[in-house]
Parts: structure tokens; C-alpha cells; sequence
């Protein structure tokens, strides 16, 4: 089923990316349509604590952060729906968002779609997720952990980056690897390695998260690989760093990505695509920075590209 309408501008996607482009083409009168996908609000939804957004001495919880600024976009006329995009076709005007139940069509369109933090599986992960002692990102929730002792688990660059940031707080930081030296590359690796407060676990997976009966992390249950040993890391806080997967599959075929699925810049900016009038914005396209505040800026540039480029095609 297509609808006629035409909209002016769809953003996909309530992070603050998307939510951001929001406020900003909705008080450009432009009446944008917003699709909120299977996480309305992002990964900030799952977050207790929000201390480095600007404006919060005090911190912001992830929920209400994310509820106030979906609030102020629907205050300046802001639409939302509720929809998953499956594909789109962008080499007809207006581009086409086809939907599980209907296709949408759009003059404009900013795809603030996010990433989705890959997670081991094991249990207890999910259940101590968000607030509990379970995190992907040690800039977020690195503070919370001084002199505690935490885990990170993974051997990449991210894995020896959120190490070595949370020896800032944290008493002892147990690197978690399932092989005997670590993937990063070699000044990350060194650096890492060479930190007194990192200890590394190598040949080790982990097997469980403890502490779910409590409601927060009590140690990590982790498997030596080659004797097959058992033991609990004795750690308050899990970092799970073993990578992201940007939420662009349905886009992928019309944009450009590069070889883990985020969205290539083109021409120089961050937030263009190789189609005119389509933008990109947020934890989709960085992978680099992967913050609310960073999320924000480039859900506003999107936003102000579009109206500009809707200014200078309007039939």
C-alpha cells in the first residue's frame, strides 16, 4: 500500500540524531514525519545516568533526556509514526520508504537510524544491561566505576581504547581476550599492555555475568580456553567492546557504506549522501565518536541541509 501524500521531509530513526533533525525541520514549518523504528529513543532509552550531556549539572536520565526532546520536536509540529523500514528506493522523485505495511513517499529524507552495540549473548548480559553494570561505552558510564574493579571484554582497538580511559577511575581493569595478544593496533595494544592498572586474561572467554539475583554486577565468570578452567573476576562494572553494527542494512543497496555498514561520507561532509536530498546523521555514519552530544550536532547540520536543499527545489 503506497500513500499518496507526499511528505516533505521523513526522518527515520528518535535517537538524538533523529529527534534533534526534528526540532530544527519542524520549526522550519517544514511538518516532518518521524518513523520510530523497534527502539523509540535510541540506545539512550537504556541508560540510567546521562553526566556528559551538556545543560545537566546534576545528569539526566537516559529515558527523560530522549522523552524531552521528543516532546519539543512534537511541540513544533513534528509527526511520529510508528514503522520499520525494509527498503527504499531513491532513484525515483519523491524517494520511497517502503514499509513493512506501506511505502512513504518523501522530497526529503534523513536516515538517523543508529548503531546497535554488539553483545557476547552469555548470560546475565542482558538482564544487568543499562544502569546495572552492564555498558558499551566507558566515556558514558566510565565515572560511575571509581576505584572499582571492572572488565572489558574484547581484544580491538575500542577494546584497548575503553580500557585504558577507564584506568582514569577504576582501581584494576581485567582485558578479557580470547587469544593470547590483543588485535589492536600496535601503539593501542602497547599502550594498553603497558598501563599498570590493566591486567590482561588471555585465552579467555567469558561464560556469565554474576550479581542477576542482585540486580547489579558481582563478578565476571570467565573460561580459560586452553585448560578449560572456570574462575570470577572479582569486578563491579562489564564493558562489552567488541564492536557495533550500524542499523543501515535496509539503505545499504541505495548508499554508499563502507565494509562494516556505516554510511560513507561524500564530498567532504559527514552528514551528505551520493542522493541529493537524502542525509545521514548520527551512530549510523560515526563510528568514530559515537556520543549523544556528536549524534545531536549532525541530526542538526542534516536538518539545516535539508531545509536548504527543500528551499531550492520546491516545485
Amino acid at each position: 500500500m503506497s500513500s499518496s501524500t507526499v511528505e516533505n521531509v521523513v526522518i527515520v530513526g528518535t535517537g538524538c540524531a533523529g529527534l534533534t533533525a526534528a526540532i530544527y525541520t519542524a520549526r522550519a514549518n517544514l511538518s516532518p514525519l518521524v518513523i520510530e523504528g523497534s527502539l523509540p529513543g535510541g540506545q539512550l532509552t537504556t541508560t540510567s545516568e546521562v553526566e556528559n550531556f551538556p545543560g545537566f549539572p546534576e545528569g539526566v536520565d537516559g529515558f527523560q533526556l530522549m522523552d524531552n526532546l521528543r516532546k519539543q520536536a512534537a511541540k513544533f509540529g513534528a509527526r511520529f509514526e510508528q514503522a520499520q523500514v525494509q527498503s527504499v528506493d531513491f532513484t525515483t522523485s519523491p524517494r520511497k520508504l517502503i514499509c513493512t505495511d506501506r511505502t512513504i513517499l518523501a522530497k526529503g529524507v534523513i536516515i538517523a537510524t543508529g548503531a546497535s552495540p554488539r553483545l557476547t549473548g552469555i548470560p546475565g548480559e542482558k538482564e544487568l544491561y543499562g544502569g546495572k553494570g552492564v555498558t558499551t561505552c566507558a566515556t558514558c558510564d566510565g565515572a560511575f566505576y571509581r576505584n572499582m574493579e571492572v572488565a572489558v571484554i574484547g581484544g580491538g582497538d575500542s577494546a584497548a581504547e575503553e580500557a585504558l580511559f577507564l584506568t582514569r577511575f577504576a582501581s584494576k581493569v581485567y582485558l578479557v581476550h580470547r587469544r593470547d595478544s590483543l588485535r589492536a593496533s600496535k601503539i593501542m595494544a602497547d599502550r594498553a599492555m603497558s598501563h599498570p592498572k590493566i591486567q590482561p586474561v588471555w585465552d579467555s572467554v567469558p561464560v556469565s555475568v554474576e550479581g542477576v539475583g542482585q540486580g547489579a554486577v558481582s563478578g565476571l565468570k570467565v573460561k580459560n580456553l586452553k585448560s578449560n578452567a572456570e574462575s570470577v573476576l572479582p569486578v563491579k562494572g562489564v564493558f562489552v567492546a567488541i564492536g557495533h553494527m550500524p542499523n543501515t542494512a535496509p539503505f545499504a543497496a541505495a548508499l554508499d557504506v563502507d565494509e562494516n555498514g556505516y554510511f560513507l561520507p561524500v564530498n567532504g561532509s559527514q552528514i551528505r549522501t551520493k542522493v541529493p536530498g537524502v542525509y545521514v546523521a548520527g551512530d549510523c555514519a560515526d563510528h568514530v565518536y559515537r556520543q549523544a552530544i556528536t549524534a545531536a550536532g549532525m541530526g542538526c547540520q542534516a536538518a539545516i541541509e535539508a531545509e536548504r536543499w527543500l528551499a531550492e527545489h520546491q516545485a
